[in-house]
């Protein structure tokens, strides 16, 4: 399968980890193991719900400032870019702030859908407008992320779903994947001629 389109997690995948969930959680007077951010704001008062969204923008905000790139995140672009390949990014970050971090390390996205913009992560919205806006079809386009809700969108939409190895988390994502990497670079063999076989390192 030729693969037409790439669509990117941003934090910690073009990124480094930045973010400290457990300490924004507690912030925000919720317990460390309340689950995901956003779905717990989602269940609080409009009162608590405004306080969070606002330590979560201040959070947001410093990650742009002292956003490093992930090892060969641009290199992994322009090389993708060279071959044709459209590459989004599917956030539950603002497109704000993901134009902000292209803007800051001098990269460019083709498209952006973020949390502003219809349901997040798991849900394969985001792919299915991605791969829309680009007018190809999930079994072209890979997803690229470090979490399992990046898997999950990748797997609910019919597209290629590549986890990037995070040693940040204590949980493998492997069995959720069609492929495993390392590094970013490791995308270009995918695309290339790896489709069809799942890779584990």
């Amino acid at each position: 399968m030729t693969i037409k389109a790439a669509i990117f997690d941003l934090d910690g995948t073009i990124t480094e980890p930045w973010f400290d969930f457990d300490a924004i959680r507690i912030e925000m007077g919720l317990r460390k193991d309340a689950g995901p951010v956003w779905e717990a704001m989602m269940q609080m008062s409009p009162e608590k719900r405004r306080r969070a969204e606002n330590i979560l923008a201040l959070h947001e905000e410093t990650a742009v400032r002292e956003s490093t790139l992930n090892p060969g995140a641009a290199k992994t672009l322009s090389e993708l870019r060279r071959r044709g390949i459209a590459i989004g990014i599917l956030t539950r970050n603002t497109k704000a702030n993901t134009l902000a971090v292209a803007a800051k390390h001098g990269i460019r996205f083709d498209q952006v859908y973020g949390r502003g913009e219809g349901p997040v992560k798991p849900d394969a919205c985001g792919v299915l407008e991605l791969c829309r806006r680009f007018q190809v079809a999930p079994e072209q386009t890979i997803v690229v992320g470090d979490y399992l809700f990046d898997l999950l969108c990748a797997k609910a939409a019919g597209a290629v779903a590549v986890w990037l190895k995070n040693h940040n988390h204590k949980q493998d994502f492997t069995e959720h994947a069609d492929f495993t990497i390392d590094k970013l670079q490791e995308l270009l063999d995918i695309c290339d001629n790896q489709i069809g076989r799942k890779v584990s390192q």
